[in-house]
């Protein structure tokens, strides 16, 4: 990538589960082989390293899991982290935009990786678009067990998308209801918690993106972690939008990032 600015923030930088039949199966294509099964009724993923096996088992916790997500654009950063010795992994809990029942099937994910699967305490949390929206409102509840999270053009504002007329059923309010708590619910509004337990952050995010706005989400995200005191790095690529830039997907600081944080040490 050379058409971009780099900002940098902060003080230092920057249940059980069945494998589905063939007749329960979605048509979903992963990008790479791994396996499909479900926790809790719903589908999830798992791609492990075939090539190298760490005994902390890291991984990389991939959100939106829709139908076409991961795609085949997520494939050459894929590759690297198998190359790593790191898994990727997600589960579909639909279109939910990151409310308290997404959450609870995100925990219940997270216990069959950890619990179940022996994977590693604290994931990578790779949130893409709207799997921004998912992510960060699990890890506000949950920074202990975050490793670090990293964000392709992630919303982190529900107001900015997918606006709260949209979104409230999700949570089972109206508008107004959803509005009157939204701070309770809004990612740009949670990230103290984040901040005091030392979570990193990197996003890297358009400056011409006109559906999830850079401003209103990583751009308010990184003005407020770094008053919080966190340590975030945001990748600003020029006349980039909502797109499938390869730039987006193929960024290896983004890579560098998520692999050197998952294979430190860990506290």
């Amino acid at each position: 990538m050379k058409r971009r600015d780099i900002l940098k923030f902060g003080t230092a930088f920057s249940l059980s589960t069945t494998v589905l039949g063939q007749d329960q199966k979605r048509a979903k294509k992963l990008p790479l082989p791994g396996i499909e099964f479900s926790v809790e009724g719903s589908n999830a993923f798992l791609i492990a390293s075939e090539k190298k096996v760490l005994p902390t088992k890291p991984w990389v916790w991939y959100a939106p899991t829709l139908l076409p997500y991961p795609g085949p654009e997520e494939k050459w950063m894929i590759e690297k982290f198998l190359d790593a010795g790191i898994a990727i992994a997600g589960i579909d809990v639909g279109e939910s935009f990151g409310s308290p029942a997404g959450r609870v099937k995100f925990s219940a994910f997270y216990n069959e990786l950890t619990g179940n699967r022996g994977f590693s305490h604290k994931p990578a949390l790779l949130g893409r678009s709207r799997g921004g929206l998912m992510l960060y409102n699990w890890a506000a509840e949950h920074a202990d067990s975050v490793g670090c999270i990293a964000g392709i053009y992630p919303v982190c504002d529900l107001s900015s998308w997918p606006g709260l007329d949209k979104a409230s059923p999700a949570y089972g309010m109206k508008a107004d209801e959803l509005k009157a708590v939204l701070q309770k619910h809004n990612p740009v509004d949670r990230l103290a918690p984040l901040a005091k337990a030392g979570v990193p952050i990197f996003h890297i995010h358009g400056d011409s993106d006109t559906v999830v706005p850079l401003e209103a989400n990583s751009g308010t995200i990184a003005m407020r972690y770094k008053e919080l005191g966190g340590k975030m790095t945001l990748v600003v690529p020029k006349g980039q939008g909502h797109n499938m830039w390869r730039g987006f997907f193929e960024c290896q600081e983004l890579v560098d990032f998520i692999i050197a944080n998952l294979t430190k040490p860990q506290t």
